[in-house]
């Protein structure tokens, strides 16, 4: 099968960070699908792994938390999809990507694809979207429940990945009151457009700018990009008792700034559930189905922002130096090989 693979930690601009490959075709496990992927999205944990990680043995290291595509076998043990099934997932970090021909992932990781969505617009949604869902009902521990409320939740990042799923699954399943950051024009809108309420500017102290827009202290705040800057505002903008949940890898944060307000932090992980096996792995089947059904309803919309044309390494190599540079705005995907 062909794949895109790397051999070497090198930068994106590189020729040989990322490489055209042959191999071969992979066999599901008993739990396991075999899928034909048809499109796949590029996240900050690719760019992470790609500088980061060193192949074993001379290896071919293939990358690809995202894809949409169609199960080809199921493995013996597998009873939640059939063959001709089109199928969305994230997949397992410690098990080879979604960049290649055929790919095996645990079916209970992956979710029936929202029947309204090509390949593109599904791919461009798994990863982001189980980091949201997880963030807000299993970290920060939302309700599930739509009826107005007093609370508030402040998305910093909220034009990125996570942050463009995350403000329309707390718009359209809670009653809190949506903040996101945004510290240019066309993302600000992007944030509007995806449901927020409102929009403040992060390359500003965050406490400062919430009172300029007539906000005092939030109850929720998601954390999902350059935690290190903003650390120290997220801990005088929360509320007493409340709580704040980080997806990205600050350096070293003062939590002590929490204690006075009994405050609580968090860490979201999605790749946490299948890297252990924890007991409730198949959760993440059940989010994808339901995230389906919302996509389906007209309730949540892709969040693809770029298509990048076809899958392979020039691409790819394209997709790793954008993303570096900070300005992504939604989703990058690729398509068809």
């Amino acid at each position: 099968m062909k794949a895109i693979a790397y051999y070497r930690n090198l930068p994106a601009a590189d020729p040989e960070s990322l490489q055209d490959v042959t191999l071969p075709d992979p066999v599901p496990g008993e739990r396991d699908l075999l899928v034909e992927v048809r499109a796949i999205s590029v996240n900050p944990v690719d760019v992470k792994v790609r500088a980061n990680r060193r192949p074993r043995d001379g290896r071919p290291e293939v990358l690809g938390w995202d894809a949409a595509g169609v199960v080809r076998a199921v493995g013996a043990r597998a009873g939640l999809f059939k063959p001709g099934d089109r199928v969305y997932y994230a997949g397992a970090l410690d098990r080879p990507g979604a960049n290649s021909e055929l790919h095996v992932v645990d079916e209970r990781l992956v979710g029936r694809m929202p029947e309204s969505l090509d390949y593109a617009q599904a791919a461009a949604l798994p990863l982001t979207t189980i980091t949201a869902w997880e963030l807000l009902f299993d970290r920060l521990r939302v309700l599930d429940n739509a009826a107005p409320s007093q609370r508030s939740l402040l998305a910093v990042g909220a034009g990125g990945g996570v942050g463009s799923i995350l403000v329309q699954l707390a718009r359209q399943l809670t009653g809190l009151t949506v903040i996101g950051t945004a510290s240019r024009p066309q993302t600000r809108q992007w944030v509007l457009d995806l449901g927020a309420h409102h929009v403040i500017d992060h390359s500003r102290p965050l406490a400062s700018e919430l009172r300029r827009g007539g906000f005092g202290q939030v109850d929720f705040i998601a954390g999902l990009t350059q935690t290190d800057q903003h650390f120290g505002q997220m801990a005088e903008a929360i509320a007493p008792q409340g709580r704040i949940a980080l997806i990205d890898d600050p350096g070293a944060i003062d939590v002590r700034l929490l204690k006075s307000k009994a405050a609580s932090l968090h860490w979201e992980f999605m790749f946490a559930r299948p890297l252990h096996g924890t007991p409730d792995m198949i959760a993440q089947h059940g989010l994808l189905e339901q995230t389906a059904r919302l996509v389906d309803a007209g309730r949540l919309r892709t969040t693809l922002g770029e298509h990048y044309g076809a899958i392979n390494a020039a691409n790819l190599r394209r997709a790793h130096a954008f993303l570096e540079s900070g300005k992504a705005r939604g989703k990058i995907v690729l398509e068809g090989f």
